[in-house]
Order: C-alpha cells, then sequence, then structure tokens
C-alpha cells in the first residue's frame, strides 16, 4: 500500500517537472572580440504552471573563482539588468514579450572579462528549469606584418617573417606567391604554414610578391611582402669609402676649429691694443703756455735781484727753457755769451740778477 502510494506520488512530481522546459540544447558559442553574442534560451509552459514568471540569467566566471553573478532578471513583469556592472548596458532579452517563452538574450560589445557558463533559469510554479551556455571571446588575428630578416644577397640566408600584432591561438599560416609563375619555390613547401620561411643560398628566382594569412576560428589577416634577391654589393669599397668620408670630415671640422680660434685670438689683440691706456705717461704740455710762464717768471725773478746774488747765477744760460716740448721748437741758433768778471761787470753798470733753480720739467724749486 505505502509502495503503491509513493509511485503515485512519484508520478505526479515528474509529470510537473515536465510541465516547463527548455528546448534549447546545452551549447558552446565562440564569437570574436566586440562582436554580438547571442544566447538562445526557448521554453514551454504546461497548464499546470500557473505561478508567475520569474526568468534569471546567472554568469559562472571562467576563473571559478568568483560566485556566481546574476546579469539580468525578468520578475513581476518588469526587467532588471543592472545587477552586474562589468555588463551593464551591454546585456538585453532578445524578445518584447518573455511570455511568449523566448529567454534569449544578446551580449554586446564582446570583451575577453565575457568568458565563462551563462546559465538561463525559468521558473513558473510549480515548473522550474535551467540551461546553461559556453561562452568563448576569441581575438581576431590584426596587424599582422610581412618582413625580411637578413639581407636579401644572392647566395645569403636570411628569413620571412609574418607577425600579427595580437589573435587568439591556435592560429594557421598560409604562405603564397602572388607575382610570376605564382609558385612557391621547392624547398619552401615545407614551411608554407609556418610564420617562418627559412631561406637558404638565396637566388634570383627568389625575387617576387608574396602574402601572408593569418587565421583563427573567428577571422583572418593578411599582409604581403615584395621580395628583391640581388647581387652581392662591393663591401670592401664600401667600407673604404665610409672611412675616407670619415676621415675628410673629421679634418675639415679641425680646420674649422682652428681658423675660429685663430680669429678669436686676432680679436682679442686688436682689442687690447686698441683700449690700452698707459697710465705712466702724462700728456703733452702747451708749447706757448710753457715758454710764457717761463718767461714770466723769469721777469719777476729779475725784478727781485739784487746785485749782490749776481755772482751765483752769472753762470747760468738765459737761453735755456727747462720745458722738454719748448727745447724740441725750432730755434734761432744763439752765439754764447762771453765770459766777464763780476767785479768788470760791477764797473761797466750792470745790475746782478737772480735767476731761480728749476726742475727737469720746469718747476722753480
Amino acid at each position: 500500500m505505502d509502495l503503491l502510494l509513493g509511485l503515485v506520488l512519484l508520478c505526479g512530481v515528474a509529470d510537473l517537472t515536465r510541465g516547463l522546459s527548455i528546448t534549447t540544447p546545452e551549447q558552446q558559442i565562440e564569437k570574436a572580440k566586440g562582436e554580438t553574442a547571442y544566447l538562445p534560451c526557448k521554453f514551454t509552459l504546461s497548464p499546470e504552471d500557473q505561478g508567475p514568471l520569474d526568468i534569471e540569467w546567472l554568469l559562472s566566471p571562467s576563473d571559478n573563482q568568483q560566485v556566481d553573478q546574476v546579469i539580468i532578471l525578468y520578475s513581476g513583469d518588469k526587467i532588471y539588468d543592472d545587477y552586474y556592472q562589468d555588463l551593464k548596458g551591454r546585456v538585453h532579452f532578445t524578445s518584447n514579450d518573455l511570455k511568449s517563452g523566448d529567454a534569449s538574450i544578446n551580449i554586446t560589445n564582446l570583451q575577453l572579462s565575457d568568458i565563462g557558463t551563462y546559465q538561463c533559469k525559468v521558473k513558473k510554479a510549480p515548473g522550474v528549469a535551467n540551461k546553461k551556455v559556453l561562452l568563448t571571446v576569441l581575438v581576431k588575428p590584426s596587424g599582422t606584418r610581412c618582413f625580411v630578416d637578413g639581407s636579401e644577397e644572392i647566395g645569403n640566408d636570411f628569413k620571412l617573417k609574418c607577425e600579427p600584432k595580437e589573435g587568439s591561438l591556435p592560429l594557421r599560416y598560409e604562405w603564397q606567391k602572388l607575382s610570376d609563375s605564382q609558385k612557391m619555390p621547392t624547398p619552401w613547401l615545407a614551411e608554407m604554414t609556418s610564420p617562418v620561411i627559412s631561406v637558404k643560398n638565396a637566388t634570383s628566382e627568389y625575387s617576387g610578391t608574396y602574402s601572408c594569412t593569418v587565421q583563427n576560428r573567428v577571422g583572418f589577416d593578411q599582409c604581403v611582402l615584395r621580395l628583391d634577391v640581388v647581387p652581392p654589393s662591393n663591401r670592401a669599397g664600401t667600407i673604404a669609402g665610409a672611412v675616407i668620408g670619415t676621415l675628410l670630415a673629421l679634418l675639415l671640422i679641425t680646420i674649422i676649429l682652428f681658423c675660429c680660434h685663430r680669429k678669436r685670438r686676432e680679436e682679442k689683440y686688436e682689442k687690447e691694443v686698441h683700449h690700452d691706456i698707459r697710465e705712466d705717461v702724462p700728456p703733452p704740455k702747451s708749447r706757448t703756455s710753457t715758454a710764457r710762464s717761463y718767461i714770466g717768471s723769469n721777469h719777476s725773478s729779475l725784478g727781485s735781484m739784487s746785485p749782490s746774488n749776481m755772482e751765483g747765477y752769472s753762470k747760468t744760460p738765459y737761453n735755456q727753457v727747462p720745458s722738454e716740448d719748448f727745447d724740441r721748437a725750432p730755434q734761432s741758433p744763439t752765439l754764447a755769451p762771453a765770459k766777464v768778471a763780476v767785479p768788470n761787470l760791477s764797473r761797466m753798470g750792470a745790475i746782478p740778477v737772480m735767476i731761480p733753480a728749476q726742475s727737469k720739467d720746469g718747476s722753480i724749486v
């Protein structure tokens, strides 16, 4: 009896569980960064589901270190989409009438932080159902650059490289020749799907235009390379020319510096000569004033002389002017006075005159 009652209750619960169901299967979605991801969640109701409809989307981050976050909620005929700050303004329901059985959402402008497992939960008492969607965000290859690593000369070894600036792994590479016969050189065939092609003993036949395509699961990018294999240059002549050019440049710089230094010395010397003032040489005196002062002083001295003082000054020449400038002036030749004894001068009626002594510069001592 108890066993029969348990089976009846179990069947009733099973019927109620099958009343509300999500028809969308669990799946994995891959999208590129910056794109929009569509996460489906469609459900069906049964007549037994009479309670209010609640829809909830949860995010389980990929690092498994954070708890599940509610990102959008429908309850009481209202939508709440500001629970999760990282997705605020970027998550929306796709349907305007959620009661019609579509709880799918869109996430716009995908970022790498959006990677994780999303769970859709639908509840309408007594029915409850949920499904999970795994979202993976990848980065498209972009900014791909093709270049030659080495010297593009005949007989040399160098490398052709293809490097994208960004792109989620795994990346696939494919090289193609766009010019001439459009056939890749035979030694390169083993590396056509590699980011690097190693060129050994290059020949002029390798010259041409090549392309490299980088691809992953969400996109691709391409770059083009022009390869010109030329004969080797005269390295010895190039080195000699560089050395000679360097020496000539150094010589020219040395000459310029020497000329500038010499010019500065000449200008400095001329400046010192023009502005040099000798303080130990006095300015020349006027000849006229010197002569006049000398004659005036003689007249005054003569007036004060007495006959008794005449003897000490009788030998002093009257035509001597103490000024150096006056001595240098042209003079008429004069005869030396005859020597007459003092007693005879007195008898002849001469008047003795006293002449004061003078220094070299003409001043009276």
